[in-house]
């Protein structure tokens, strides 16, 4: 079956795809920035509403959540939305690749955006192999730590006594005063890291994002994968130039890799006709346009539920809010 979407049109899509949720994260950002502003000052006017959504950047108390959700079975009250969009993005995971890397996460976006710029300005670096297989296990390590702290080491009287702490009631705030006031060292950190992202391919996705980590591990089991006929394949390696993740995938007959995020760029650059397809179990090929739109149509269902079923909005009222977020200063990490 030849592919009758051109690179053009695939590239298009996922860039139309993250711009918009890019679009809707800085809209929520500027959303809750006003009620940090609201929360933060003595006004007596009437508070702005404070935007669920912002909850996506708490992935570790998402992760506390989580395991106390399966301990206890109580959703979290405070931050739901972030367990909501933590569970949708684990769901993309194990059944649509790394979906929410390719399509959604507007961190990918920014990077994807930054080592465009780098290629245009021709100072993209080539990592070494020899190197960039010790980089690529930093995010593996970060995720080891993260996960022996809070899924092996913390009980379930643990994880409340930080579900129900002060600082996870402002956890949210914190995030955002820790970019809008960073210490000579995280700020030196934030500009390096910046700067080498438009030397190095997608630096923070590839190298540094526990996150992505997570969510690669449960790729390996997708039933998506493409697949490449090493009877039709003339080696061109074209299918690695466009690939954002940097697999070899002319090394391989499937490509069951952790750093996949399902982009499917690779298909519609092949020359070879049916040399390399979006395959199901049991299936010859799956129409490419199957997997962005269950990818895009399973994040919105996780939210629909979720308002449905009052686990989106948070259940702690704006005044008890602007309570803690006065005590910014002075509440730490318990």
């Amino acid at each position: 079956m030849k592919h009758s979407l051109t690179s053009n049109t695939i590239a298009r899509l996922r860039l139309t795809s993250q711009s918009v949720f890019a679009l809707f994260c800085l809209v929520v950002g500027w959303q809750f920035y006003q009620f940090y502003l609201w929360a933060t000052s003595v006004s007596d006017r009437v508070a702005p509403q404070r935007p669920p959504a912002v909850e996506a950047f708490l992935p570790l108390g998402a992760l506390v959540s989580l395991k106390r959700f399966v301990l206890s079975g109580e959703y979290d009250a405070i931050h739901p939305a972030g367990l909501t969009i933590f569970l949708a993005a684990l769901f993309l995971g194990l059944f649509l690749r790394k979906g929410f890397c390719g399509w959604i996460c507007p961190v990918g976006f920014t990077s994807n955006l930054a080592e465009k710029i780098g290629r245009k300005l021709h100072i993209l670096a080539t990592i070494p192999s020899w190197l960039d297989l010790p980089l690529l296990s930093l995010k593996y390590l970060l995720l080891a730590a993260f996960s022996w702290l809070i899924l092996w080491k913390m009980n379930l009287q643990e994880l409340s006594s930080f579900h129900f702490s002060s600082y996870n009631m402002i956890s949210d705030a914190k995030m955002l005063h820790f970019f809008l006031d960073p210490s000579l060292l995280a700020g030196s950190i934030m500009l390096l890291l910046m700067a080498l992202s438009f030397v190095v391919k997608n630096l923070w996705c590839r190298y540094l994002c526990p996150y992505g980590g997570l969510l690669g591990l449960l790729a390996i089991f997708s039933p998506f994968q493409i697949k490449r006929d090493q009877h039709l394949c003339i080696d061109c390696k074209r299918c690695e130039t466009v690939c954002p993740a940097s697999i070899q995938i002319t090394a391989r007959q499937t490509v069951r890799n952790c750093e996949c995020i399902g982009c499917l760029e690779c298909l519609p650059v092949c020359p070879k006709k049916e040399c390399l397809t979006l395959s199901l179990p049991g299936k010859a090929a799956a129409p490419p346009l199957l997997l962005p739109t269950l990818i895009i149509g399973s994040f919105l269902l996780f939210w629909l539920v979720a308002r449905l079923s009052d686990h989106w909005q948070s259940q702690i009222p704006p005044e008890t809010f602007r309570h803690y977020y006065q005590q910014i200063q002075s509440i730490g990490h318990p």
